[in-house]
């Protein structure tokens, strides 16, 4: 699996607003399925915008996670950026390609 930083920015406030809880409800069923390991608004970006750190086998699957999102279904995503990231130091060590590595001296 490997790990990917999502950012996007969602301005159409008043289809951002209709559609917010069936996002968390899509969240929340990600963080079940333990897709997503973190996610949140950037507050000070001057434009709703969010960033999410998914795990998925590729790019591809990664794709089709992010089109499930009602944001995603409704238009509401723009200038989305992805990359790809090791996490090898801190909180989510254990999705890096050195699990249980580099925690400590």
């Amino acid at each position: 699996m490997a790990v990917f930083i999502v950012h996007y920015e969602h301005p159409d406030d008043a289809g951002w607003q209709q559609q917010l809880l069936p996002h968390i409800h899509y969240l929340q069923d990600l963080l079940a399925e333990k897709v997503l390991l973190a996610s949140g608004p950037l507050p000070d970006a001057g434009v709703k915008s969010a960033m999410l750190i998914i795990s998925a086998r590729d790019e591809t699957e990664l794709q089709a996670i992010i089109a499930r999102d009602p944001f995603a279904e409704h238009g509401l995503i723009e200038n989305m950026t992805v990359v790809k990231w090791d996490p090898i130091f801190g909180a989510f060590n254990n999705v890096s390609t050195m699990p249980g590595s580099m925690q400590s001296r």
